[in-house]
């Protein structure tokens, strides 16, 4: 079962990962184009400045051209992503079946799974290192950041996990409502800490368009939530026909 439960969570992922590519493609794309446009006239304007010092400036060849970053590359790198994450929610699932108190059919514990990753992986990690055009950021910096984001994402996981057993600790003794919100606090309170203790990243230029940071950030908060929602209704309801034979419940 837990071999079924992977292959549909892939599935189901092959599904998000081209709704979320027909989304970035409309939505996403059009702020990158405006952002790497951004950039070339800021590096322009750096190579005038420097042949007006006399200082040589080579230029650095296209390695890829931005029609292919923005057709196959894009859809390759989306649909590997979605379908990567559809498998690991499967056998996310294939675990936690059974083993959540109160949440009884698949397709409420696949919401529930889908709600809590959305949460843990993207929304929370996303706060304190929002995601920002490719053309953004110094390349120099681009270890470090990612790094950084990695380590507020391990974080985030790892106090969702830590509230999920604390909780299985108190409900016994103060019930369902008082053991969440406790829960609830202590998940705020450790990714709150973590969030003052990681340094702040801000290498955004003054100049570059509010507007368009702005909207290329609710495409990626768009395209998550798209992920999210698919792997959580689309599985929940696949699932549930692998586990009860057909028989859907009411």
């Amino acid at each position: 079962m837990v071999r079924t439960l992977l292959v549909r969570g892939m599935l189901v992922g092959i599904l998000a990962g081209l709704l979320t590519f027909g989304f970035l493609k409309v939505y996403g794309e059009p702020q990158v184009d405006i952002a790497i446009a951004f950039e070339t006239q800021m590096d322009l304007a750096k190579a005038a400045a420097a042949r007006a010092r006399g200082v040589a400036v080579q230029e650095q060849p296209e390695l890829v051209s931005r029609q292919v970053q923005a057709g196959i590359g894009l859809f390759t790198a989306v649909m590997v992503y979605c379908t990567a994450f559809g498998g690991l929610f499967g056998l996310t699932f294939a675990f936690a079946y059974g083993r959540v108190p109160g949440l009884l059919t698949p397709r409420a514990v696949s919401l529930m799974l889908a709600a809590l990753g959305f949460v843990a992986i993207y929304l929370v990690p996303n706060l304190k290192y929002p995601a920002n055009p490719p053309s953004i950021g110094d390349p120099a910096t681009i270890k470090m950041r990612t790094a950084l984001y990695f380590i507020m994402i391990a974080i985030s996981i790892a106090a969702m996990i830590g509230a999920f057993a604390l909780r299985r600790l108190l409900i016994v003794r103060f019930g369902d409502w008082n053991a969440n919100f406790i829960v609830a606090a202590y998940y705020l309170v450790i990714v709150v800490i973590a969030g003052f203790l990681l340094p702040v990243v801000n290498e955004v230029p003054q100049q570059f368009p509010a507007v368009v940071l702005w909207k290329f950030r609710m495409a990626s908060l768009g395209a998550q939530f798209i992920m999210w929602t698919t792997l959580g209704v689309v599985f929940g309801a696949s699932a549930e026909r692998a586990l009860t034979g057909g028989r859907v419940h009411a």
